[in-house]
């Protein structure tokens, strides 16, 4: 879409967007059942678009659609997949079959999130957005000790666990790619498309000062061929970070040029606004993570910071939308404390300070 769409939601005073849908899937009467099916799981997004009054409709924050997938492909155990890492070395035949990932049949988690895409397509007027993890976090689920692993390859390309990391992260790209096209084919209109391993934790500061061009070697080229799928069929990139971020990662990030650039609560955004493109639309970052309880943080809280955050963006001149800085999870028991605060949220407006 034109870029005009994201810089003019940020122009209004009554668009939020908390990532919630996860809290409204929890209010039907199974819950898993509907995760697995497209014309539940699609009402659902449609819903909480519709509550919660926000023009974009995301789906499930669900990271694990594309690890599962590749396992699948090379007969892992669906109990085993989520403790799963590659030995030292993939077994020749099984990079065989992971290298053909985009002649693989879906899994039933893939197919019902394209249903649901089918169905917000056909059934509301919000933007369709599609979900996929980044080629570098999905590396850091894949192999054994991705912090060391991705250390080595600025130290010694040739090292068998620094060649492990980089023939992991051509893998998932190939089967990131095949993921979003499928998801385009559904009706996405934009990709959210998550990078939270893309952090000073994963990637050491020291190191990319002395080696910048190790971002782009880890992190930004992979994410950059995605990027240029969404840009061949006119789908807009949303890019997703919540993890710790310094200015020199941020500043790659913006090479990305995201439609929106979605930011965790360890970063202050009128800080780091300035190392963002006029362009791209911040979007954040009240902390989602705390909301299951009061002691963590209250409704009133909430409302405060939230309406100072919208006035310290404004004064910055950046584009901005106020929302999450993450998915907002459903957490047993405390459902009722975290819609409260989402609703607070959605609420708040931009009032001057108090004398």
């Amino acid at each position: 879409m034109d870029r005009s769409f994201y810089l003019d939601l940020a122009r209004r005073s009554d668009v939020r967007l908390p990532i919630t849908a996860d809290l409204l899937l929890h209010e039907k009467e199974d819950p898993q059942a509907c995760r697995f099916s497209g014309e539940c799981l699609g009402k659902v997004i449609v819903e909480t678009a519709e509550r919660f009054r926000m023009p974009l409709a995301f789906p499930l924050m669900d990271l694990r659609t594309e690890k599962e997938w590749l396992l699948t492909r090379i007969g892992v155990a669906p109990d085993d997949i989520d403790a799963f890492h590659f030995p030292d070395e993939i077994k020749a035949g099984d990079t065989t079959r992971l290298e053909a990932i985009s002649e693989a049949e879906p899994t039933a988690r893939m197919e019902a999130s394209l249903g649901a895409l089918r169905h917000v397509r056909d059934h509301s007027e919000a933007v369709p957005v599609g979900m996929a993890i980044g080629p570098f976090s999905l590396m850091t689920k894949l192999v054994n000790d991705p912090i060391t692993a991705a250390y080595q390859v600025g130290l010694d390309p040739e090292d068998e666990d620094a060649e492990q990391v980089m023939h992991v992260l051509e893998i998932g790209t190939r089967a990131i790619h095949r993921w979003i096209e499928l998801q385009i084919d559904a009706g996405a209109r934009a990709i959210c498309l998550c990078e939270p391993a893309c952090n000073v934790v994963y990637l050491s500061p020291r190191q990319l000062e002395q080696q910048p061009e190790l971002l782009d070697t880890l992190v930004l080229d992979f994410n950059r061929r995605l990027k240029a799928l969404m840009d061949e069929n006119d789908v807009d990139l949303i890019f997703h970070d919540c993890g710790e971020l310094n200015e020199p990662i941020l500043r790659g990030i913006d090479t990305l040029d995201p439609a929106i650039l979605s930011l965790g609560s360890p970063c202050h955004l009128p800080e780091v606004a300035p190392w963002i493109s006029q362009r791209t639309v911040i979007m954040g970052n009240l902390p989602s993570k705390k909301f299951y309880s009061d002691t963590e943080i209250t409704v009133d809280q909430i409302t405060e910071s939230g309406g100072a955050l919208l006035r310290e963006m404004e004064a910055t001149g950046h584009p901005f939308i106020l929302g999450t800085e993450c998915d907002v999870l459903c957490v047993p028991g405390c459902e009722h404390t975290i819609l409260k605060k989402v609703e607070a949220l959605v609420a708040i407006e931009a009032t001057p300070p108090s004398p």
